[in-house]
C-alpha cells in the first residue's frame, strides 16, 4: 500500500470492533483470567500481540497505535510510552549496562545528552560525543565497550545532516545498535530502517499527535530487538494513559496531509528569511545551499516545519523585542503542533565534540497559519529588532 493508506488503515480492525472505524478506549489497570493455566500462559506470552496481562503493559486501544506507528516507520514493533525523553530513555536501557560505552552525535536533544552524562554516568555508563557529519568517521571511535550509537538527524537545534547509513555500517560491523531519533522526520519523511537503524525513537508529542495536548513518545524496531526494547519500557513503567493514545491515533491519520502543509509553510518562510538583511543564514537541510541538502535529498522524502535562523548580530535587548512582539509565532519549546512557534535558542552550551559560536540563533516551526499572515507578523518583528538595536 502507498504511504496516504498505511498512515489511514494501520492499526485499525472495525469488524473486531462491531463496525467501529476508530479503536475505543480501553480503560484497564487490572486484567482477569479464567484460569491459572490461563494467567501463566499469558504472562509467558505477554510481548506478543494481542496479550494483555496488566494494564501498564496496554490495552488493545494501545496495540492499534503501536500497529500504526511500526507500520508506518517501516519497523515490526513498537511500544508507546509517557513522553519523547521515556522513549529514549528506555530504548538507551534496552542495551547498556555498567562498564559499557555510547557514542552520541553532538547535535541530539539536551535532555537525552543529560540523561546519559547525569543518570547513566552515576551507574558507570560513558557516552562519548561525535560530530554529527563525521559519516563512517565514526568507526575512529569505536571500540570494545562500545554498544550503542545514537544520533538524530537533522539535529532539532543546529539542522546537521547525519550520514546515517555511513555510520550503521561502522556500527554494525563492531556489533553496535544504531538508535535514531527520528522524530523530525515523523515516521513519514525519512524511513529508518532502510537506511540501517536498528531502533527509532519519535516524540510523538510532535507530529503524530499534532495538536500539542499530550505528551507521548514511540519507539519502533526489528523484530529481534523487541523483547529488550518491550521489557525495558515496561521496566521504567512510562506507560501513557489510553485517553492519550486514542488522541494519537487520530493525530497520526492525518500526519501526512499535515506535513505537507507544514513543508510549504516551512519553506516559504525559509526562503523569505534568506533574503531578510537582518539574517545570517537559515539552517534548512531542504535548502540547496545548506551544507548537509545532499544527504537530505538522498536519504529524505520531504521535509517538516521546523528549521532554525542564524540572525546576524545583534544585542540581546534586540532579539526580545523582536519576538515578544509577535501574535502569531508563540513561544515554546515544543512544535509540531498546528501553531506557529519561534524560540531563541543558545545550542553552545551543549555542544562538547564541536565548537557552536554563531548567533543570535532562534528556531521556527512553521504551523498551519496563512502564509502572508506569518510573514507579516515576522517582518513586524523584524522592524521592532531594528528599532531596539
Amino acid at each position: 500500500m502507498k504511504e496516504d493508506t498505511v498512515i489511514t488503515t494501520a492499526g485499525r480492525d472495525p469488524e473486531a470492533n462491531f463496525g467501529i472505524v476508530n479503536p475505543p478506549v480501553y480503560h484497564a489497570s487490572t486484567i482477569t483470567h479464567p484460569t491459572v493455566a490461563a494467567m501463566r500462559a499469558a504472562r509467558e506470552r505477554r510481548w506478543e500481540p494481542n496479550v494483555y496481562t496488566y494494564g501498564r503493559h496496554g490495552t488493545p486501544t494501545h496495540t492499534a497505535l503501536e500497529e500504526a506507528v511500526a507500520a508506518v516507520e517501516g519497523g515490526d514493533r513498537a511500544v508507546c510510552l509517557g513522553s519523547g525523553l521515556a522513549a529514549i530513555n528506555a530504548a538507551i536501557l534496552a542495551f547498556v549496562e555498567t562498564g559499557d560505552r555510547i557514542l552520541m552525535a553532538d547535535n541530539v536533544y539536551g535532555p537525552a545528552r543529560r540523561f546519559c552524562d547525569s543518570f547513566l554516568g552515576r551507574f558507570g555508563v560513558e557516552t562519548v560525543y561525535f560530530d554529527p557529519r563525521i559519516g563512517g568517521g565514526v568507526a575512529e571511535l569505536i571500540d570494545e565497550r562500545t554498544r550503542i550509537v545514537y544520533v538524530e538527524t537533522p539535529g532539532s537545534l543546529t539542522f546537521e545532516m547525519t550520514d546515517v547509513p555511513a555510520v550503521a555500517e561502522a556500527a554494525h560491523a563492531a556489533g553496535a545498535v544504531v538508535i535514531i531519533d527520528n522524530t523530525w522526520g515523523a515516521g513519514v519523511l525519512y524511513k529508518p530502517f532502510e537506511h540501517g537503524v536498528d531502533v527509532s525513537v519519535q516524540a510523538a508529542t510532535k507530529y503524530i499527535v499534532g495538536h500539542s495536548d499530550v505528551m507521548m513518545g514511540t519507539v519502533t524496531t526489528r523484530e529481534e530487538l523487541w523483547p529488550r526494547v518491550r521489557q525495558s519500557a515496561a521496566d521504567l513503567g512510562a506507560n501513557c494513559g489510553p485517553d492519550d493514545v486514542y488522541l494519537a491515533l487520530r493525530g497520526l491519520r492525518t500526519l501526512a496531509v499535515r506535513l505537507r502543509q507544514h513543508q510549504e509553510n516551512g519553506l516559504i518562510l525559509a526562503r523569505w528569511l534568506q533574503q531578510r538583511p537582518e539574517v545570517d543564514r537559515v539552517l534548512h537541510p531542504a535548502l540547496p545551499d545548506d551544507p548537509g541538502h545532499a544527504l537530505w535529498k538522498r536519504d529524505f522524502t520531504g521535509a517538516c516545519g521546523l528549521f532554525g535562523v542564524v540572525l546576524n548580530p545583534a544585542p540581546a535587548k534586540a532579539v526580545e523585542a523582536m519576538l515578544d512582539g509577535m501574535k502569531l509565532f508563540s513561544m515554546g519549546a515544543s512544535w509540531g503542533g498546528f501553531e506557529s512557534l519561534i524560540l531563541p535558542t543558545n545550542p553552545a552550551p551543549i555542544r562538547t565534540a564541536t565548537v557552536w559560536d554563531e548567533g543570535p540563533t532562534v528556531r521556527i516551526h512553521a504551523g498551519l497559519e496563512d502564509i502572508d499572515d506569518l510573514i507579516a507578523d515576522l517582518e513586524r518583528g523584524f522592524e521592532r529588532l531594528n528599532v531596539a538595536r
